[in-house]
């Protein structure tokens, strides 16, 4: 049976899971509001489900990744603890999501990436912050320390 991760999106989304033995992170429970997520999630729970914490080690890989492309401030506990479960996998796994930041930083980490209901992502980036005031660069922050203006995220380059 072919193993997937499941961010928030695959319970969200109504995708057929049963032929999948399907792992995900307690967060990612704690995520679904609706009442067709909570059924979608009964559902796979009626099959093979499992809900797994992530370990340490991989979440401060995840960090470290994330931090390195700047998509560190975008991504929640959840996405973290999702990418981490999905580097516990690597090789014998899917990730699930439709989450263009996740998406980014999984490439990054070399892990296959299968998006719900959205296109994936084209190009891997790194991210830098500038300036909406004066313009410069930064690599990290949210407030210009040259004139105070706020720093937006702006794409550096494609790898």
């Amino acid at each position: 049976m072919k193993r997937v991760i499941a961010d928030s999106a695959a319970f969200i989304e109504k995708i057929d899971l049963k032929d999948f033995c399907i792992i995900t992170v307690p967060s990612v429970i704690k995520e679904l509001y609706s009442t067709e997520a909570k059924n979608n999630l009964e559902i796979a729970s009626q099959h093979t489900l499992f809900v797994e914490s992530p370990k340490t080690d991989y979440i401060n890989k995840v960090n470290q990744i994330a931090k390195y492309s700047m998509d560190i401030d975008s991504l929640s506990k959840t996405d973290i603890d999702i990418l981490a479960k999905a580097l516990e996998y690597k090789g014998k796994s899917v990730l699930l999501t439709d989450d263009f930041s996740v998406q980014n930083v999984a490439l990054l980490l070399k892990l296959n990436v299968k998006p719900v209901a959205q296109k994936k992502i084209e190009d891997v980036i790194l991210w830098i912050k500038k300036c909406t005031g004066c313009k410069k660069k930064f690599k990290a922050g949210s407030v210009c320390p040259v004139c105070g203006s706020s720093l937006k995220k702006s794409r550096k380059r494609k790898l």
